[in-house]
């Protein structure tokens, strides 16, 4: 087992690995920038280091001085959490180059995986039901032309590398498609230095079903259920849930065998998400696979109980998975992400100070958060706050007590999402378990 680990993150991800660390007996090390340098995942922390101004170019994507922080205070092995490096396939091999594990997937998964033609391919060969499209990047607008009529309008244009709904175009109409097309390119390159892009069909009004996998070194992969994460706004999560409501019994198998049969395909190992849409006749269609822990990963640890982040920690070590067999969720948990964002305002970033902060709590609740009274939100990052997490026997009671939860939760100073989470609680179509990747967008402009 590893004897320090660098959390090569900030805010509320770098306070849960660094619980789970402490309770495994393993010391911990935070980076930080100049921004939070009063944070608390630089308190709680063992040891600290900074690692350079604000900007997270200069910080927590900066690879030589996140690996220089290691060496120096001694780390054998580095998690990256969820965003910043946690997909940097270069980011892994440098660690690995230094002698430090990286608590996650090889270097070479997450470049297959984080390329979405690439596995498109891959999990079309394991036998994975794919939506039709491209199966390689497209050449130039003449040959997308041709490609989308093969496909059938709508379609999609998607980067090939990217994610986080950047460089995507939906396209209804063959007038639509050179304009959509170069916008998709020029963005994908801006935000991910990679032009290129494919095609697949649009599926209209899907569920978005997530199968959380984890394998070890060892040859064993197993699946813990299903997430929901159908309620987003441009393609940012906003409620998840485990399990989806309204999934038929076969369906939930069939998707979490055609999960464990693309990872191991791979040979996969460490946490991932394994991501479908699914359409309103029941057909699921890969989408992508995330080759980290997820925002959303405490609503199937509450409904499987099993700790997710500990067992990354474990089968980074080389210990075999402790889990025996698959598992499905057991009762139901809600996750609702408080961010700094103004909702009257078309989700306006809201950074600033917090004055007050009460956190709810009572049976069924868990948060995770790493703001207090007195914290000051930078604008630099993310604007996660908090994840209220709702657990109970039934769908109902999860929302019952999520609302309640919401309603006692106080955070003043700056503006928050929860009040649209509580509008969201108490819509009827939501409550009846209706709704589909659009429906936030419907809403908003109804």
């Amino acid at each position: 087992m590893f004897k320090k680990i660098l959390v090569a993150n900030r805010g509320e991800i770098a306070l849960r690995v660094n619980r789970a660390c402490h309770e495994l007996g393993i010391a911990t090390v935070a980076v930080f920038s100049e921004a939070d340098r009063d944070s608390l995942h630089v308190r709680f922390s063992d040891e600290d280091v900074c690692i350079g101004p604000p900007p997270s170019r200069d910080s927590y994507l900066n690879i030589p001085r996140i690996v220089a922080a290691a060496e120096v205070t001694g780390a054998d092995a580095i998690h990256p959490g969820y965003g910043f490096l946690a997909e940097n396939a270069e980011f892994a091999e440098i660690c690995e180059r230094s002698g430090i594990t990286f608590i996650g997937p090889s270097a070479a998964d997450i470049r297959l995986m984080g390329n979405k033609a690439e596995a498109r391919r891959t999990m079309l060969k394991a036998g994975v039901p794919i939506v039709p499209g491209t199966e390689a990047p497209v050449a130039d607008e003449e040959e997308g032309l041709e490609e989308a009529r093969r496909i059938g309008y709508p379609v999609i244009v998607k980067a090939s590398a990217g994610g986080g709904g950047k460089g995507m175009r939906v396209v209804h109409e063959e007038e639509e498609f050179r304009t959509a097309f170069r916008m998709a390119r020029n963005e994908a390159a801006a935000a991910f230095n990679n032009p290129s892009v494919y095609l697949e069909r649009f599926v209209d009004r899907p569920r978005h079903i997530e199968i959380q996998i984890i394998g070890d070194r060892h040859g064993k992969v197993v699946h813990l259920g299903e997430r929901d994460c159908s309620l987003q706004r441009r393609h940012q999560k906003l409620i998840e849930e485990a399990p989806s409501p309204g999934l038929l019994p076969e369906t939930r198998e069939a998707m979490g065998a055609a999960a464990i049969e693309g990872a191991r395909a791979i040979g996969y190992v460490n946490a991932g998400t394994v991501e479908f849409l699914l359409d309103s006749e029941g057909d699921f269609y890969f989408m992508e696979m995330n080759t980290r822990i997820q925002v959303e990963h405490p609503v199937t640890e509450v409904t499987t109980g099993v700790d997710l982040v500990k067992e990354q920690i474990r089968v980074a070590a080389g210990e075999p998975l402790s889990i025996e067999h698959s598992i499905f969720p057991s009762g139901h948990a809600v996750e609702c992400r408080i961010n700094a964002e103004d909702p009257e305002h078309d989700f306006r970033p809201s950074p600033g100070t917090i004055t007050a902060f009460h956190a709810p709590g009572g049976p069924g609740i868990r948060i995770d958060t790493h703001v207090y009274a007195g914290y000051t939100v930078p604008p630099f990052y993310d604007s996660l706050l908090a994840k209220l997490i709702a657990y109970g026997n039934t769908r109902e009671e999860a929302l019952v007590r999520a609302y309640h939860a919401l309603d006692a939760f106080i955070i003043e100073g700056i503006h928050t999402t929860i009040p649209f989470h509580r509008e969201m609680l108490m819509n009827t179509a939501f409550t009846a378990g209706q709704v589909d990747t659009g429906f936030v967008e419907r809403l908003r402009a109804s």
